[in-house]
């Protein structure tokens, strides 16, 4: 019988796996060269981070949480879901030489195509980008967020990805109304390590692509694939950009900088980055 306060006192949400994950992902061909999980941390990003700053931390690690109390997505919005409801992990990544420092706004995409990917093949749904970072399912034939995206740049050129995906929340558990989880979008399995596993080779595959293509997402198959699994394209806009500006028009294409480029009414073309809009609503 377990306690109240045991980690297996929720048996639809059982702990990670963590010694069987290490035996399946660390591997001496594979781009992750670490993997940890904690119990509860505030965001892991912010661990990661951290732990590059003191030597603690090299490329290829992964540190995952089963609770993250303070999870961050773009411009500083928190993120947070009961222990053990989702997948909230973040990855270091040394860019390779050969990958021109203005590609690397590209990372967040990629890891959105291959977080899609790896949800459609492990949990059975399908899911849709929502330009730039965010992931959508349907649920009650409504689109719903259900994961996010956050890079940020740690010490020597690395890279941190941050991934938060909404696994297995009810709707009384939604940290908003119009959130979303695997679960409610009718998932066939919510076992979370299947999934994480299928994730992170999942990023791992679409890295590895990239990174031979010199960073470019045209040869790498990267833009061809974003723009087809992407909500965003073709949909009328309203982007809330800083200084209280609006810009309406319709969401016409991705530029080879991962730019979204807007057709505004007034027939001007704009093409902006994701620190250029507040908020992005379809109208």
């Amino acid at each position: 019988m377990t306690s109240p306060g045991s980690r297996w006192s929720q048996l639809d949400r059982p702990p990670l796996g963590e010694r069987a994950l290490r035996a399946a992902l660390i591997r001496p061909d594979s781009l992750w060269t670490r993997l940890d999980v904690l119990e509860s941390t505030g965001s892991t990003n912010v661990d990661l981070i951290a732990a590059v700053r003191a030597g603690r931390a090299g490329p290829g690690t992964v540190l995952i949480a089963e609770e993250q109390t303070s999870g961050r997505g773009r411009l500083g919005r928190t993120w947070s879901a009961p222990p053990r409801s989702g997948l909230f992990f973040s990855v270091l990544l040394q860019p390779a030489p050969e990958v021109p420092a203005d590609r690397l706004t590209w990372l967040p995409l990629l890891a959105g195509v291959a977080t899609a990917a790896a949800v459609a093949r492990a949990a059975g749904v399908d899911t849709a980008l929502k330009w730039p970072n965010d992931l959508l399912v349907t649920v009650d034939a409504e689109e719903r967020k259900c994961g996010g995206i956050l890079a940020e740049r740690a010490e020597g050129g690395m890279v941190v990805l941050g991934i938060g995906l909404n696994v297995s929340l009810r709707a009384d558990e939604l940290p908003v109304p119009g959130a979303g989880s695997l679960l409610l979008a009718g998932a066939v399995s919510t076992d979370r390590d299947p999934l994480l596993r299928a994730c992170l080779r999942s990023l791992a595959d679409w890295y590895t692509r990239w990174t031979r293509a010199g960073g470019d997402p045209e040869a790498a198959g990267l833009l061809d694939t974003y723009a087809a699994g992407c909500a965003t394209l073709g949909r009328r806009v309203r982007a809330e950009l800083p200084g209280d500006e609006e810009l309406h028009g319709t969401a016409e294409a991705l530029d080879g900088e991962g730019r979204l480029v807007i057709a505004a009414d007034d027939g001007t073309r704009h093409p902006l980055t994701a620190a250029d809009i507040i908020h992005l609503r379809a109208t």
